[in-house]
């Protein structure tokens, strides 16, 4: 598992499982001999995209971002639609840091598609229940609020298998939550009430854009997907936030990128600095 230090806080990455989703869906209206240079496609037209959460100790806590693709919850359909070449082992991950997933204290939830959300609950004796029976799970108010009441186009990715189970342990924020070193902010663009989370200790600072910048390649403030419900504000917010980032020299994270778990750009757009993911 890789591991990234920034200031006293350490992010190591778990195995949340493995989609394949379309490329020129995940590029929107950008060219694919534009987009494939950097991210390339089966012959499918699909790109590899992980979904790995990120564990955090911090202040005695232990915490996660995101919760994977879960286990033993999509149907075949669903595994053949989304690419489905491997599902989770986050807890085997978690086991081989020497915890359980009573443990965890906190999960930060930058939005709540299925591939995000399905690893908060499993199927146990045909109900669902939680994974993390003791954590609070934090989320924007507003993504709280479309999960349980989807629009017409969100519902295929707010699932009630997803949140019922878990309802009593979210604790949902207006504009930006808080705890230590850890700072959520809400954004919208992707979904309404998408939010990223930065890290700040010891004069470092990573940043998880979450789905604004799904990978590496999605560097690019106008490179957005076409799965994004609010284009503009996604381009908004990536101007925004990567201008932010770039003049403290931080760790840009990733959950989707098959590539790299993080990387820092220099002034010229050029990887300077990169933790790759194990191929």
């Amino acid at each position: 598992m890789e591991s990234l230090s920034i200031g006293k806080v350490q992010l190591t990455w778990l195995d949340g499982g493995m989609t394949n989703l379309d490329g020129g869906a995940m590029f929107g209206v950008v060219p694919k001999p534009l987009w494939s240079k950097k991210y390339p496609a089966n012959e499918k037209n699909q790109i590899e995209l992980p979904t790995d959460p990120i564990f955090i100790q911090v202040d005695g806590k232990n915490c996660l971002v995101e919760s994977g693709l879960g286990k033993g919850k999509l149907t075949e359909k669903q595994l053949r639609n989304f690419g489905v070449t491997k599902e989770s082992n986050l807890e085997a991950s978690l086991e081989s840091l020497g915890l359980s997933p009573e443990e965890i204290d906190y999960i930060f939830m930058t939005h709540m598609h299925f591939d995000h959300a399905c690893g908060l609950t499993k199927l146990v004796d045909g109900e669902y229940v939680s994974v993390f029976p003791n954590a609070k799970i934090i989320t924007s108010k507003v993504e709280w609020d479309e999960m349980r009441s989807p629009n017409i186009r969100s519902k295929n990715t707010y699932w009630k298998e997803n949140w019922e189970a878990i309802a009593n342990q979210v604790e949902p924020f207006e504009e930006k939550w808080t705890m230590g070193p850890i700072t959520m902010v809400h954004t919208g663009g992707h979904s309404n009430g998408h939010s990223i989370l930065m890290i700040e200790d010891g004069g470092e600072m990573a940043i998880h854009m979450a789905d604004l910048m799904a990978t590496h390649a999605h560097q690019n403030v106008l490179w957005v997907m076409a799965y994004d419900d609010y284009p503009m504000d996604s381009i908004y917010a990536k101007e925004k936030w990567q201008q932010y980032a770039m003049e403290k020299n931080a760790w840009f994270t990733f959950y989707h990128d098959a590539f790299y778990r993080a990387v820092k750009w220099g002034a010229d757009g050029q990887i300077v600095e990169s933790l790759k993911r194990n191929r």
